[in-house]
C-alpha cells in the first residue's frame, strides 16, 4: 500500500460488510473513499429534486466540486460517511460530522429514490451509529423538515427523540443518546 495517499492508507476496509436484502439483492455497506468522487457526483445527480431538498433542506441543483470533495475526503473519525453500493453504483449514504460542542455529531442520510423501502437506510444508519459510538460520541443529532414525515418516523424507530424548535417551526431537531447501547435482538 502506497503512502502517497494518506486517506487510502487509513481506509478502514474492515468496516465494509455485505448484506442480502429481503428482496434478494446483495449490497455492500462500506466507508466512502476519496476515489468515489465520480460515483458520488452521479449518485446526487440521479436523486429527485424532492430527495435533494429533503436532504439539504433547500432546493439544490448539482453539488459543487468543493462539496463533492468534502463528502468523499473524510478522516474516518471526526467526519465519517458510509455508502451503500450495489453493482458498483452508490445507492445510498449516511454521514456524520463532529459538532463544535464536545462529544456530539450531526448526521445526514439520503437514499436513491428507487431504493426507498429496501432496508438500506437501516443498514446505513446502523453502521453510522455504531461507528459514532465507537469513536466516542455521546449523541448524534440532526435537523429534519417537519413535513418530512417518513424521515421523522424512521428516526423515531431508530431511537431518536424528536424535538420541535419554537424559533423555527418548520424544523425538528432529532437527537439520539449513543451511550445507551441497545440490547441484542434474539
Amino acid at each position: 500500500m502506497g503512502t502517497d495517499n494518506l486517506h487510502m492508507a487509513d481506509y478502514p476496509a474492515d468496516l465494509a460488510l455485505e448484506h442480502r436484502l429481503a428482496d434478494g439483492r446483495t449490497v455492500l455497506i462500506r466507508p466512502i473513499r476519496a476515489g468515489d468522487e465520480a460515483e458520488e457526483r452521479r449518485f446526487f445527480a440521479r436523486l429527485s429534486d424532492e430527495a435533494k431538498s429533503m436532504r439539504f433542506m433547500k432546493s439544490v441543483g448539482a453539488l459543487s466540486e468543493r462539496l463533492i470533495y468534502s463528502f468523499t475526503h473524510v478522516d474516518y473519525a471526526a467526519r465519517m460517511a458510509f455508502v451503500c453500493e450495489h453493482e458498483g453504483r452508490i445507492v445510498g449514504e449516511a454521514r456524520y460530522a463532529a459538532l463544535p460542542r464536545e462529544r456530539s455529531c450531526d448526521f445526514g442520510i439520503v437514499v436513491a429514490d428507487d431504493w426507498h423501502r429496501s432496508g438500506i437506510a437501516v443498514l446505513l444508519m446502523d453502521a453510522l451509529i455504531r461507528h459514532a459510538r465507537a469513536s466516542g460520541f455521546d449523541t448524534m443529532e440532526g435537523m429534519v423538515l417537519r413535513v418530512n414525515h417518513p424521515m421523522l418516523k424512521f428516526v423515531r424507530a431508530l431511537g431518536f427523540d424528536v424535538r420541535v424548535l419554537p424559533p423555527e417551526p418548520t424544523l425538528a431537531q432529532v437527537v439520539k443518546d449513543l451511550r445507551q447501547v441497545p440490547q441484542a435482538v434474539a
